[in-house]
This record gives structure tokens, sequence and C-alpha cells, in this order.
């Protein structure tokens, strides 16, 4: 009787160290079950957005663009103005609705849109205009900053927000997107190039290689 207590005291001993063990492994990020750690860092944009009702951000967005990626000059060819090139990523799909053109691959999109302008635009119109429209239309729109900035085709009004993207139609997956809107105007047309993709994804290169292309001819 002796020996069978000290076996089940020792049993017990073992239990109770087996538990400390493993409440200690969780404090220190260990994942649980679920797959979830509950001592890591806390996702302060993703908190930030889940307030505001906007998709949460992801730490890493599937939406990078290779460093390898080929680009392919764009010449429209119908339309009511043809008379610019843009190189897009070669490769993305093609999309056209009316004087609108736009590339996809994955979660990124170029969007190509012609219109007749009169005047050039302005840091003050596109505050004014193209803000308040694009609040109507685009999802959670957000953090609206409008600059002019310099591009081989000259000075150009650069619009940047964030907002979230359709739902897509086989996950239901809404992810939270950052926009770059950049307006060309030339001899009454205005072309606006609009790229968007996941925040937090690093397409500066890319983003800057496609509006830097853009020509008139």
């Amino acid at each position: 009787m002796a020996a069978h207590a000290r076996r089940s005291a020792a049993v017990g001993l073992a239990l109770v160290a087996a538990v400390a063990a493993g409440c200690s492994g969780w404090g220190s990020g260990s994942a649980s079950s679920s797959g979830t750690a509950s001592s890591a860092p806390p996702d302060t944009a993703g908190a930030a957005s889940a307030q505001s009702g906007a998709a949460p951000t992801e730490s890493n967005p599937p939406g990078d663009i290779p460093d390898n990626q080929a680009y392919v000059t764009y010449r429209p060819t119908g339309g009511t103005f043809t008379g610019f090139t843009v190189k897009v990523p070669e490769g993305w799909a093609r999309t056209d609705q009316g004087s609108t053109t736009a590339f996809t691959d994955k979660l990124n999109t170029i969007t190509i849109t012609v219109s007749a302008a009169a005047a050039a635009p302005t840091t003050g119109s596109v505050t004014n205009t193209v803000v308040p429209r694009l609040q109507s239309q685009v999802p959670k729109f957000a953090a609206p900053k409008v600059s002019e900035v310099s591009r081989r085709a000259g000075r150009v009004v650069r619009l940047t927000y964030q907002g979230d993207s359709a739902k897509d139609p086989v996950t239901g997956k809404v992810v939270r997107d950052t926009f770059e809107r950049y307006a060309f105007h030339r001899s009454g047309h205005e072309v606006d190039l609009t790229l968007s993709g996941p925040v937090n994804a690093d397409n500066v290169d890319p983003w800057r290689i496609v509006t830097d292309s853009f020509t008139w001819r």
C-alpha cells in the first residue's frame, strides 16, 4: 500500500509539472490548438481597422510584385483618346469598359481612365472634387493625401488613399488596399492612372516603373 501511495503521489506531481510547463509554453508564444499564440504582439493596425469597420491589414500581404516582373507597353487603339503609352506588367489580365482599361493580377490592379478636361488638375481641384467623389464610391475610404510630384512626363497631381477591396467572389474575403492615383493632363485630355494593392505590400519600385513610363505621343 505504501508503494502504491508513493506511485500515486509521483503521478500527481508529474501531472502538475506537465500543466505548469504547458502554461509556461502558452505564455512564451507557443501555438494553441487553433494555431494562435497568446503572447504575439498586438496588431495595432488590425485593431484600428476593426474599430473603424474597415478590413484588417495583413502583416505579410500576398500582393508583392516580383522583382523580376517583365513589363510591356500598352498603346490604346480605341476610345476617345489614344495619344499616350504606358508600361504595364506582362501577363496581367486586361478588361475594358468604356473609357476605362484595367490590368489585374491577384490582389493588384492598374486602372487607366481617359476623359476630356479643359483645365489641368491641381491639388485644389483634386481635393475639392475627386476626393469627395471617391469618398462616396470606395468602401471605407480613408487617409487621402494630395500632392504634386514629378514624373518623366512632367508634373502630375498624385492622390493617395486607402479603401476596402471588393469582396472576393470565391472566398468572400475583403482586403484593405492602398491606392495611388496620378492625373496626367495635356491638350484638353486627362489620363488618370490608379494603382492599387494590399496595404503593406512592397510595390514602391513597380509602381514607380509604371508611372515613370507614361508618355504622351
